[in-house]
C-alpha cells in the first residue's frame, strides 16, 4: 500500500512540474502557414512577444523591405525583418491571450490569441472585437 502511495505521489508531482513548464513551450521559432516568414517568440517579464527573424523575400529593389503600410508615418522606414509583430500576450489556462498581432502586409493591428496544439503546432488567431470575427493561422515549429 505504501509503495502505491509513493508512486501516486511521484506521478502527481511530476505532472505538476510538466504543467508548470508548459507556458514557456511556445518559445522558439515558428514558420507561418504560407512559408513566407519565421517568427521568434520570446518572453519579456511575464509577457510573450514575437519578431520576424526570416522572410522569404527580405529585399525589394536591392534594399531591405520596409514597413510601408504602417499607419504611423514615422515607422514606415523601419525594416520588416526584425519587426516585433506579436506583443503583450499573457499565459492563462493553456492559452496566450490579451495580445496584439500586427500584419505588416496591411498595416493593421488585431487582438490576438494563441494556443499550442502539441509541441510543434501553434494556432494564432487575429480578430477584431470578439474572437468570433477573425481568422486562425497554423504555424509550424522550426527545428
Amino acid at each position: 500500500m505504501l509503495k502505491k502511495l509513493v508512486i501516486l505521489f511521484l506521478f502527481i508531482a511530476s505532472t505538476q512540474l510538466v504543467f508548470a513548464q508548459a507556458k514557456d513551450d511556445i518559445l522558439g521559432k515558428w514558420l507561418n502557414s504560407s512559408g513566407e516568414g519565421q517568427l521568434e517568440i520570446f518572453k519579456k517579464g511575464d509577457k510573450y512577444f514575437g519578431k520576424l527573424v526570416w522572410i522569404k523575400e527580405p529585399n525589394e529593389n536591392g534594399k531591405p523591405k520596409v514597413d510601408v503600410k504602417n499607419p504611423n508615418a514615422n515607422l514606415r522606414a523601419k525594416p520588416i525583418l526584425g519587426l516585433e509583430i506579436v506583443k503583450d500576450f499573457v499565459y492563462e489556462d493553456k492559452e496566450y491571450i490579451d495580445g496584439k498581432v500586427y500584419d505588416p502586409k496591411t498595416g493593421k493591428t488585431y487582438s490576438g490569441k494563441m494556443t499550442l496544439e502539441g509541441a510543434n503546432k501553434l494556432n494564432m488567431r487575429g480578430f477584431i472585437g470578439i474572437s468570433l470575427i477573425g481568422r486562425t493561422e497554423a504555424w509550424k515549429r522550426v527545428k
